[in-house]
């Protein structure tokens, strides 16, 4: 359901009335504890002013329910005297009753007392309703403030979620129709339908988040150094062949099992956390494209050696604000986004920023039901638009199946959508919350009733994301802890280094990480057999690795003190790493005689722009191009530009 935009108050109760008809203030009289009936519409309105004041107005006040009384309590409160509905339903779970309709058919309306106090903003309107601020005044005098919304939570998951579907079968019934063609009476069996619900219990499946996405941003980083990740240079997003193996070295994997599509028109809820990592590393500068492939920049590098946690963050908060992908662009099920679509959706920013918000207000370490947060953010204000335009958006077709009419771009089906791609793909692979989920198909069924969704098992590849917790990274990642201690990390594989610079791996095998890490300074001989290499250990010093992380590495998984000709190895290959160092880039200019080359290397106004480098070469520094120049000129000599 949209934001339900604000009205003018209106100022007076006597102005509220004048926007009736006699038809509509003579229900609203009938309320009043008077038998006077007047017919004249200046009449109904004085006398219902009337008891509108003073010891009557709170006698009517104390004739309303509790919904009806928290409904003007929220007004005159914290809506500026307008009633939001769609704010207060997601708070209460219910809506106050109006009144009665006057038919079968839905036309008309017995008004109850409520309309006393929230009056209809115009004659034939929208429905939006309001309390004059005069009425507001009075009413504060003894109408409470309501208590501010609470976000529901848990400490236990249910063990199952139960999957409840209908089906819809129709059968003959003992009576028939009658219908008469003509002179010929038909005798046609009735048809009844008949509903048979069916319960499944699906599992659960859990996933603690903090320490898979620790080892997870250095996974993805040697990847970037390695070169193996390319990326489209339209949308930054990685090939099919680099989200795969990203999926394959994912500490605990992808949240769903990647599977071929059996046929063509079956929905594919294909890679998550695989497609988000690329994105996010180049989201947070860490990550640049060159060429057809993404490179560490030096912040990435330095990302290698830092603690996970602060690049987490620092990741997080740049998502917050990139332009880099609109996250509702995954919910492919729902078209014309792009186009002339693309001119009618919100901006991102704002979009994040409202979830960022209401995240702030979960309980760490408390589970957090999906749907429960959503009531939460839009009964705190937090909610946001997706986009401006619904009718640009469709299922299928964009005439039949726009989402502009009622009820095709309700709350939980644009923005609940977005919110869920966000929670799923960006905060838990970057380890703010873990999350509880099962399959998509059949989950979420407020879909079902648009148009052209027949053949979809789900509306996004989200949708069966039921729970989620903030845990102490996130609250770190979010600001609401100032620091953040991560859990130790069983060291999965166990080493034996030994002099011949040969390294056994003993235990478990090396995680993902691991292996990059190691690939980087060492050659791998078997399964279990690695040994250091020279040359593979000055490139990687070379591209800016520290000779220390492999050092570290070894001595945390050999319960033994490194052999020497290991520690020999490490000290001189940094060492013969840096033994030459580039400090720039240089002209090499060559001298028509060596007596030329001899006589401007050795003044003394040359010697400061340029240097020797054979018989009749000299060199100089290509931010010296231009004094060199000036310089040369002086001594009666000229150098042609290319």
């Amino acid at each position: 359901m949209p934001q339900q935009k604000e009205t003018s108050a209106i100022p007076t109760v006597h102005a509220a009335l004048e926007v009736l008809t006699i038809e509509q203030l003579q229900p609203l009289v009938a309320l009043l504890p008077t038998p006077a009936r007047p017919t004249r519409k200046g009449e109904l309105v004085a006398l219902i002013e009337q008891h509108l004041a003073g010891t009557q107005l709170r006698a009517l006040w104390e004739q309303l329910d509790a919904t009806q009384q928290l409904a003007v309590a929220e007004t005159i409160h914290n809506e500026h005297g307008v009633f939001n509905a769609h704010r207060f339903r997601a708070k209460y779970g219910t809506l106050p009753v109006f009144g009665t309709k006057k038919d079968a058919w839905g036309y008309g309306e017995m008004p109850s007392v409520l309309r006393l106090f929230l009056f209809r903003a115009s004659r034939y309107g929208d429905g939006t309703s309001v309390v004059p601020a005069e009425l507001q005044h009075q009413l504060r005098r003894y109408v409470p403030k309501p208590s501010g919304p609470v976000l529901q939570s848990t400490e236990a998951l249910p063990e199952q979620f139960e999957l409840v579907e209908k089906e819809y079968a129709w059968q003959e019934g003992d009576q028939g129709i009658t219908i008469v063609m003509g002179k010929r009476v038909l005798q046609m069996p009735r048809q009844q339908p008949t509903t048979t619900t069916i319960t499944h219990q699906r599992p659960l499946t859990h996933r603690d988040t903090e320490r898979a996405a620790q080892q997870d941003l250095h996974t993805v980083l040697r990847l970037v150094d390695k070169g193996r990740i390319a990326v489209s240079e339209k949308t930054g997003q990685a090939s099919t062949a680099a989200v795969e193996e990203i999926g394959s070295l994912l500490r605990d994997g992808d949240f769903y099992a990647l599977t071929p599509k059996q046929n063509p028109g079956e929905q594919a809820m294909g890679p998550i956390k695989a497609y988000a990592w690329p994105l996010l590393v180049q989201a947070a500068k860490l990550a640049e494209r060159h060429g057809k492939k993404l490179a560490l920049t030096k912040a990435g590098r330095q990302a290698l050696g830092t603690p996970a946690a602060d690049t987490l963050r620092l990741i997080w908060q740049r998502w917050l604000k990139t332009k880099l992908l609109d996250e509702f662009h995954r919910v492919d099920a729902i078209k014309g986004q792009h186009g002339k679509g693309k001119r009618s959706m919100t901006a991102v920013e704002g979009r994040r920023a409202g979830i960022n918000t209401a995240l702030h207000h979960c309980p760490v370490g408390r589970w957090v039901k999906a749907a429960d947060f959503f009531c939460f953010m839009v009964a705190a204000g937090h909610d946001f638009e997706v986009t401006r335009e619904p009718w640009d958006l469709y299922i299928s077709n964009p005439h039949d199946g726009s989402l502009g009419y009622e009820g095709f771009h309700d709350w939980e089906l644009l923005q609940g959508r977005y919110a869920l791609c966000l929670l799923l793909e960006y905060a838990a692979p970057l380890g703010l919350i873990d999350v509880a989920y099962v399959a998509p198909a059949g989950v979420r069924r407020d879909f079902r009733s648009l148009w052209g969704t027949d053949d979809l098992d789900f509306l996004s590849r989200y949708d069966g994301l039921l729970y989620f917790r903030l845990n102490p990274l996130g609250a770190y990642c979010l600001g609401l802890a100032e620091a953040y201690t991560p859990r130790a990390v069983p060291t999965r594989a166990g080493l034996t280094v030994l002099p011949s610079l040969q390294i056994n791996v003993s235990e478990e095998a090396l995680a993902p990480d691991e292996a990059l890490l190691l690939g980087a300074y060492a050659e791998q001989e078997t399964d279990t057999v690695w040994r250091l290499n020279r040359e593979k250990a000055l490139a990687a010093v070379e591209s800016g690795h520290q000779i220390a992380e492999l050092r570290a590495f070894l001595q945390a998984r050999d319960a033994q003190p490194l052999p020497e000709t290991v520690e020999s190895f490490l000290l001189t290959t940094e060492r013969r790493a840096r033994a030459l160092v580039n400090t720039g880039t240089a002209l090499l200019i060559e001298c028509a005689e060596a007596e030329v080359a001899d006589r401007v290397a050795n003044h003394e106004l040359m010697k400061k722009w340029c240097l020797r480098a054979g018989e009749r070469q000299l060199v100089v520094p290509v931010e010296a191009e231009e004094p060199f120049r000036k310089a040369l000129r002086s001594l009666g000599y000229g150098m042609p530009r290319v």
